[in-house]
């Protein structure tokens, strides 16, 4: 790189325009759209589209919703004329869809033009020339004069070679290609000598047959404002401005494509161009699934419909054989996901108290996946940057588990050490839903083999005591496995955790407890999650247990949470045989 760019490069001359209106306008509705997908796009692939391709990608195109479509350049090849061919003797076009064809203004390329639309029941003949002071300079050796000449005598041929078809509805388009780079005066003085010859009726809607007057950012040159300054002065100062459709056609070698487009409607222009998901020649068109999100997500529909956006890539990616990358706005696989912890606890947080039928308001989520097709799958994915957030999501979404807080917090300490052996193993990072149960059910014990085995209870309440004291007394019996061997032990309390504990005869105490539903319907399972302190350390475990009856899942959880203490410590048991005969045993609760 340059130490001196200025010495290699001019920076762009701000417009000199007063009072500008742009800036205080706000768009409430979209412009007409046109897509340039089939020719535009098409010229820009390194293996220009087949046939087959064209025609799928053309009805892809009017299933969306464009009114609108630039077929091709049926002069530059055979193929182009070929298809566009098709497309009218198969009667492929929609009554309420205009084809739109782009020709070079020199006569022999506008009369094969014409010959390739024959017979349609609409069409735009788009002709165009180069105008700005380099390309006359460089390109054509032309002068302001000549160059003038070459628009307004194309602009007569396609008049007169329309007259000649009536039975077709035509309508023109003039583009002064590198608008961006041309001066506004002699931008002006082409277009309105090119309008002057078409005459077009006063009192038409903006679809009606309209002059289209197309303002080309073919190369892109500047800040989106100073392009939004340029169509506003044009917007006020052609001559014909009640009788022409103003367009905008931004590129991208800026980077600013999308901004530019949308300012420019705000400074006048009534019409877009551009290609699905910014296809097209150098850094691409405009992009018209971003435009178009972009509106609706202000609450405007745009009156395209991408309510299946992962079929309309598809069917993108196959007829160009380009990429789309993982995170291209709206429809990048990765655009709906969180890996960051502190955004994924938000938009756990945003998904439990959403209205499904209110504004949607989920942090991190600029709009709801839904809307174009995407399931919540991708929206929360769990690797070595995540937090508890995004784990909670992942098991309540899919599992139903609904974590206490103080259990998420233990549980991500666990998946935290689990993505760290695999990192430094070199292994992958990311943890799916499916893993995270797994791991959890491995770090809680459920359904794995524990040294002592629960295998049935009988509670019963203590009428006498609770008539005695008043307070509510029950007495458990739980009966446990051991190596093989039978075991019985009894409690009461004023539940049966309580009763339970009692009947352990450890030094823990329970600190929390909660239990839920884990599922719906007969055979419904419940999920206990129990939070246990050994008195003697100050040691401090969940346990999760999961049954169809509810004591039975409070019962695992206590065995559980007594499994998780004993990995750091000693707890014993003294156990009476089922057969009444009593031993002591130093018996740990362990794997």
């Amino acid at each position: 790189m340059l130490t001196n760019p200025a010495a290699r490069y001019r920076s762009f001359a701000p417009v000199q325009i007063s009072e500008r209106a742009w800036p205080d306008r706000q768009l409430t509705s979209p412009p007409v759209w046109l897509s340039t997908d089939l020719r535009d796009g098409n010229q820009a692939l390194a293996q220009p589209m087949s046939i087959a391709q064209k025609q799928r990608l053309f009805k892809l195109l009017v299933d969306i919703g464009f009114k609108e479509i630039e077929v091709g350049f049926p002069s530059a090849s055979q193929t182009e004329f070929d298809f566009v061919r098709q497309l009218i003797e198969q009667d492929l076009i929609p009554d309420d869809v205009t084809i739109q064809v782009l020709t070079q203004s020199r006569e022999s390329l506008i009369r094969r033009t014409f010959e390739a639309v024959k017979g349609a029941k609409q069409a735009i003949v788009h002709i165009y020339n180069a105008t700005a002071p380099h390309f006359r300079r460089i390109v054509f050796n032309k002068t302001q004069a000549e160059t003038v000449e070459l628009a307004t005598a194309a602009a007569q041929l396609i008049k007169d070679l329309a007259d000649a078809q009536p039975e077709t509805d035509w309508r023109f388009q003039y583009s002064p290609e590198v608008f961006t780079s041309t001066e506004l005066a002699f931008a002006k003085e082409i277009c309105d000598a090119v309008v002057e010859i078409w005459q077009p009726p006063a009192g038409l809607a903006v679809a009606d047959r309209k002059a289209i007057i197309n303002l080309p950012a073919s190369v892109e040159v500047s800040l989106p404002n100073v392009f939004a300054d340029q169509v506003e002065w044009m917007h006020r100062h052609l001559k014909w401005r009640d009788r022409i459709t103003l367009s905008v056609h931004n590129h991208n070698d800026r980077g600013t494509a999308t901004a530019a487009a949308e300012l420019g409607q705000l400074a006048g222009a009534d019409r877009v161009e551009g290609c699905l998901f910014g296809n097209g020649e150098r850094t691409g068109n405009v992009d018209l699934v971003t435009l178009a999100m972009n509106f609706y997500t202000q609450g405007i529909h745009p009156g395209l419909d991408f309510s299946e956006m992962d079929a309309i890539a598809d069917v993108v990616k196959d007829c160009t054989q380009l990429p789309i990358h993982p995170r291209h706005p709206y429809v990048g696989e990765l655009v709906h996901t969180a890996f960051s912890g502190s955004h994924q606890d938000a938009i756990r947080k945003g998904f439990a108290v959403q209205d499904p039928n209110g504004i949607w308001e989920v942090p991190y989520l600029p709009m709801d996946p839904a809307d174009i097709g995407r399931s919540y799958e991708a929206v929360v994915r769990v690797n070595s940057q995540s937090g508890k957030g995004g784990m909670a999501f992942l098991l309540e979404r899919d599992y139903g588990l609904a974590l206490p807080r103080g259990l998420q917090i233990e549980f991500g300490q666990a998946v935290q050490q689990a993505m760290d052996a695999h990192s430094s193993q070199d292994q992958a990072t990311e943890m799916s839903s499916a893993k995270l149960w797994q791991l959890f059910r491995q770090t809680y014990g459920i359904e794995t083999t524990v040294k002592q085995q629960y295998l049935r209870h009988r509670l019963e309440p203590m009428e006498e005591e609770a008539a005695r004291t008043g307070a509510e007394s029950q007495h458990i019996q739980v009966w446990l496995q051991d190596s093989g061997e039978t075991y019985s032990l009894e409690g009461t309390g004023n539940g049966p955790i309580a009763a339970f504990i009692d009947a352990l005869a450890l030094p823990i105490h329970v600190i929390a407890f909660e239990e839920r539903s884990l599922t719906r319907g007969e055979g419904a399972e419940a999920i206990a999650y129990v939070q246990l302190q050994e008195t003697t350390s100050g040691q401090i475990q969940y346990g999760v247990g999961i049954h169809h009856n509810i004591v039975t899942a409070s019962l695992l959880a206590v065995l559980s949470a007594i499994h998780r203490l004993n990995q750091n410590g000693e707890l014993t048991l003294e156990i009476p045989l089922l057969n009444g005969d009593s031993v002591t045993g130093q018996t740990a609760i362990a794997t």
